[in-house]
């Protein structure tokens, strides 16, 4: 396996994030990432190997007791190659004791 840095993403690095959802079907809200960025600044998270984004995850905080999960997207040439247990981990990571809401799809549901 390829070796995946993770970590924080300024807006327009984490663009592509909303591209994959988009090209998934899914419908994020427009000014989602404000919104996010404005609770938690670190919040939203990339996955790339050799510079390249291949895993998305929006780990938000609020507060001290709860927090919101989502974009968790792996793109498909990199599925298979442990990349988005990798940045699911480091999302949960984030959180420490909080109640963790999330959204997802039902394909997902029993992961």
């Amino acid at each position: 396996m390829d070796a995946i840095d993770i970590g924080p993403a300024r807006d327009d690095a984490f663009a592509c994030a909303v591209d994959w959802a988009a090209a998934e079907g899914w419908n994020p809200g427009l000014d989602d990432l404000a919104a996010f960025r404005a609770a938690d600044p670190d919040g939203l998270i990339l996955g790339r190997v050799g510079g390249r984004p291949v895993a998305s995850i929006s780990a938000v905080r609020y507060g001290e007791r709860f927090g919101f999960l989502g974009f968790y997207i792996v793109v498909p040439e990199a599925w298979g190659a442990g990349h988005g247990l990798a940045v699911w981990q480091a999302a949960m990571a984030r959180f420490g004791d909080r109640i963790v809401g999330l959204d997802g799809v039902v394909a997902q549901q029993d992961n």
